[in-house]
């Protein structure tokens, strides 16, 4: 069975994506509150913590910075080594990532103060997008809600191929790009106070 890590902060169409995504026989992997909304929904969702065998801790901040989970993004398929290590490791591959970021854009136009402000500086989202990004020719990544169908249609259709991959990688890439930069040009602004 194939699996999805759905973890986002928009939460816009992903109860539809997440059970289209089961319909197309994925097993769905959630964190926190997207996974509460997938239950609410009626996904049958699991629980990050079933996947990494340890618990969300400190307040969320670490939950899918794990081996069990960036193993099973970044592991190149073709090859033994790799499949071998996955293999003997328990770790279970991950196929999908559907991911955006924490409101880092929101709480700036709030004017919201640093230690808020830093609470809404994302890590785990952006690791989880570039680890899937950079091995997009076996996991797609979907940054999007307005990507969701196009991409089940494309899974359903066996048109999941490689230009697509590439495309939702580009998008990835530049939205991990735009959120630094956002995050930076926030410091920068706070050095000049």
């Amino acid at each position: 069975m194939k699996r999805a890590l759905v973890s986002v902060t928009d939460k816009t169409g992903v109860v539809d994506f997440a059970k289209g995504l089961e319909a197309l026989s994925f097993e769905v992997v959630s964190t926190g509150g997207t996974l509460k909304a997938l239950k609410d929904g009626g996904v049958k969702a699991i629980g990050i913590e079933e996947v990494t065998g340890f618990p969300e801790i400190l307040d969320g901040r670490v939950k899918t910075l794990h081996p069990k989970v960036h193993g099973g993004l970044l592991y190149k398929r073709d090859n033994p080594e790799h499949v071998k290590t996955i293999e003997e490791m328990d770790i279970h591959p991950i196929d999908l990532v559907c991911c955006n970021l924490y409101a880092f854009d929101k709480a700036l136009e709030k004017g919201a103060d640093l230690p808020e402000m830093v609470e809404n500086i994302d890590i785990g989202g952006p690791s989880m997008i570039r680890s899937a990004a950079k091995n997009f020719k076996d996991v797609l990544i979907v940054t999007e809600p307005n990507d969701y169908q196009a991409v089940l249609d494309a899974i359903k259709n066996h048109n999941d191929d490689f230009k697509l991959r590439m495309r939702l990688a580009y998008k990835a890439y530049s939205k991990t790009a735009a959120y630094d930069t956002m995050i930076s040009h926030y410091f920068e602004t706070q050095l000049e106070k």
